[in-house]
């Protein structure tokens, strides 16, 4: 890990560009059992109501391969349990990113321990910071696509993140 991840704490453990290219056998050969996964430029673009493309196909291989799933958002109920009721997933709404709280929670809820556990997200500010706030592993995958001008912060703290970024990504299918 760069010195600059060390003194930061924004060191993804792995990075894929798509969450969707992350496969059961590499959970399963890094001893993770289980993921928190966000919702917004992770599973599905700002605000839709619907998955990105593949995601539900690739929940659907997760499930079966006896990954559990959950969904930790900053986002509030209102908008994070139609979407998790969407895919048959728990969630945890105003889950505090990057603090620790919500992580802690969907453990608890998944009966998993940090070892077993991984949070998939996009913004390392948020979901990477709070992974290894929480003591679990950290997968950050690409945005789906650039915020719009709703997003002010998020598109400030891109910039922000830039310097930060993943240089190498994982290929496994």
């Amino acid at each position: 890990m760069k010195l600059r991840h060390k003194l930061t704490g924004t060191g993804a453990d792995f990075a894929f560009r798509r969450v969707s290219q992350i496969t059961p056998g590499f959970l399963r050969s890094h001893g993770i059992k289980g993921l928190i996964l966000d919702v917004d430029n992770t599973l599905t673009t700002h605000d839709h109501p619907a998955p990105a493309e593949g995601v539900m196909d690739w929940i659907g291989v997760m499930k079966r391969c006896g990954i559990r799933l959950m969904i930790v958002s900053n986002n509030v109920k209102e908008r994070v349990k139609p979407f998790a009721e969407l895919l048959g997933l728990p969630f945890v709404s105003k889950g505090a990113k990057p603090l620790k709280k919500g992580y802690v929670r969907a453990m608890k809820r998944m009966e998993l321990q940090p070892c077993e556990t991984a949070a998939v997200g996009d913004q390392l500010f948020t979901d990477i910071w709070g992974a290894n706030f929480a003591g679990i592993t950290s997968i950050y995958v690409s945005p789906i696509e650039p915020e719009g001008k709703k997003e002010r912060f998020i598109r400030f703290k891109r910039v922000l993140e830039k310097p930060f970024l993943p240089d190498e990504f994982q290929y496994e299918r």
